[in-house]
């Protein structure tokens, strides 16, 4: 057993801590992970797990522990701390006493298109409570991953970790600019559908190919011009209530949904 620590100045701690940030994680490249099912899908998905963190006095499943066994038998170092120092990096009511230190891992723009390649791109998403809901539905709906379009909030911030629910780490994450998405569109001819209040197209009476991107914009602007234009199709989701608009997760997935039915229809099954 590695020594307890008890101050949460100890340096190693404060580094930790620092993962909170946006530039914290930047600086590092590294990303704080929290919770017995996080962890446990991390390590099921062969994320780079630099550290784990354990509280003994907090963590009682023996699943749990298996689950650390199994990593310090891999070699993933750890630390143990007392409760109130795992309390000074946790953000949950109740920590489980268990957490990891991840390397972030970014991947380029895909060099070629996939036959049956599902993406999801997103342009100027704000919210990392939508990106992780967004993360989450595109990996139940089998998609290779995202592209963040723009200055997009950060997929490794706490919220946007929780709300994947561990499909952070199936998913291929790839950062873009507007000029770099659309310059990449155009030399793989990759199929690009977006979604937009304004088009013309109801999202089910459109066939959606495969490969696809599937493309929306920002909570508050939508599209912009530019990757509107870029798009081979744009499409609509109706709405009859006094609503205008829907959230943006809940829009992603309904088409992302609609693209799922339409495909595995198409393959015989899902």
């Amino acid at each position: 057993m590695e020594p307890l620590i008890s101050s949460v100045k100890n340096p190693t701690v404060k580094g930790i801590r620092n993962l909170r940030t946006r530039k914290g994680r930047e600086q590092q490249g590294q990303f704080w992970v929290e919770g017995i099912r996080l962890v446990g899908e991390a390590a099921q998905q062969g994320a780079p797990i630099q550290q784990l963190v354990v509280a003994p006095d907090l963590l009682t499943s023996s699943f749990a522990w298996r689950l650390v066994e199994d990593l310090v038998g891999r070699g993933v170092p750890y630390l143990t701390v007392t409760a109130a120092v795992f309390a000074s990096l946790s953000a949950k009511d109740g920590p489980q006493g268990l957490g990891a230190v991840v390397a972030e891992r970014w991947h380029p723009l895909p060099s070629a298109k996939g036959n049956r390649d599902l993406w999801v791109a997103l342009e100027e998403v704000q919210d990392p409570g939508n990106l992780g809901s967004i993360m989450r539905t595109a990996d139940a709906v089998g998609c290779k991953g995202l592209i963040l379009i723009g200055n997009c909030t950060d997929p490794y911030d706490p919220a946007a970790v929780r709300g994947s629910m561990g499909s952070l780490f199936a998913l291929q994450l790839v950062k873009a600019s507007p000029e770099e998405f659309v310059a990449w569109k155009q030399t793989t001819q990759m199929p690009l559908i977006g979604t937009a209040g304004g088009a013309s197209a109801h999202y089910r009476q459109v066939r959606y190919p495969q490969p696809l991107v599937l493309l929306s914009g920002s909570e508050r602007e939508g599209l912009s011009p530019t990757l509107m234009n870029a798009c081979d199709q744009l499409v609509r989701i109706p709405m009859v209530g006094r609503a205008d608009s829907l959230n943006l997760a809940v829009a992603t997935s309904v088409v992302l949904y609609e693209v799922f039915e339409q495909h595995n229809k198409d393959t015989g099954g899902y």
